[in-house]
């Protein structure tokens, strides 16, 4: 029984520390986006590249830490797995590298008659993805766009509601040609949408780190105005900007009050994780519960538009 809790517990922590739930929260997003902006889902190797490369960008962030006795225990994770979590790099990054090689064989005419604005928006976000840690650690140190507290969710946001709300719509365009995304009133409020929810959750994440970045000095909302300001000043606000932009997009799509109240479940859930941050919790709470809820609201999406949309 131990052997098999243990077992349960190193599973549950590769999931989540390995960056693995990551993918999926990437995968369930890409759906609901590509559903709610009708537009024909994605090959399954376009939802395999997309979780591959955040498993592997997020990873490259942990795999400097050596210090196996340190009290963070994601970052001990890391030093004690260092091994198997670089064999691990390897073969995903061989795996990305041959999809990406057959996607590129089975759709080179519909990348080769990509739109220029469509171009420009695949460039954008990996772009600052890139600027977010830092284009080579060694060089530069420690001096990416995370280091400005402030900043740091909006950015993450920024690259996520890219990642899933525009590159789903532009290479669903690249798999079925002359079906080129063109920017429109709910792909934009939508885009909006996903920012802002996501943003929340950084937020709530930087609650997590509140000791961390204080004693670093990264001026996140938490350690500028403290914890209660955070969550009434800022994260119900941004909260209520992406449902009020859900909004707007089910008046204009004529949403009925199922889809709507399917799209209302994953904001509710996410003010009620924002009032029990109050109370510290382990950081598979955050990973779990919080992540979680980008997998919820992808799910909650894609049914309303599947079952429910006339």
């Amino acid at each position: 029984m131990q052997l098999k809790q243990l077992s349960t517990r190193s599973v549950t922590k590769a999931i989540f520390f390995g960056n693995y739930f990551y993918g999926l929260c990437v995968a369930a997003l890409s759906v609901e986006a590509g559903l709610q902006q009708q537009f024909p889902l994605n090959s399954i190797l376009f939802y395999m590249l997309s979780f591959i490369a955040t498993v592997l960008y997020y990873t490259r962030a942990y795999l400097p830490a050596k210090n196996t006795n340190s009290i963070n225990p994601r970052t001990k994770w890391y030093a004690d797995n260092k091994k198997e979590i670089l064999l691990s790099q390897w073969l995903l990054g061989i795996i990305f590298l041959a999809c990406s090689f057959i996607y590129l064989y089975r759709h080179y005419h519909g990348l080769l008659q990509l739109p220029l604005s469509n171009s420009i928006l695949l460039i954008i976000f990996p772009l600052v993805a890139a600027f977010y840690y830092g284009l080579d650690h060694q060089f530069a140190g420690d001096k990416g766009l995370r280091r400005i507290g402030w900043l740091k969710p909006f950015i993450i946001g920024f690259i996520w509601a890219g990642i899933v709300t525009v590159y789903p719509v532009v290479f669903s365009g690249v798999e079925n040609a002359n079906n080129y995304y063109h920017f429109n009133i709910v792909g934009t409020f939508l885009f909006i949408k996903n920012f802002m929810f996501i943003t929340v959750l950084c937020i709530m994440f930087d609650i997590k780190d509140y000791a961390t970045d204080s004693n670093q000095q990264i001026k996140t909302f938490v350690v500028n105005v403290g914890l209660r300001r955070t969550i009434f000043s800022i994260i119900l606000p941004l909260s209520a900007l992406g449902l009020g932009s859900f909004l707007i997009v089910a008046f204009i799509r004529g949403f009925s009050p199922m889809m709507i109240l399917l799209n209302l479940v994953p904001f509710i859930c996410l003010i009620t994780v924002a009032y029990s941050m109050y109370r510290r919790q382990p950081i598979l709470y955050y990973l779990m519960i919080i992540d979680g809820l980008m997998v919820l609201k992808g799910i909650c999406g894609s049914v309303a538009m599947y079952f429910f949309w006339r």
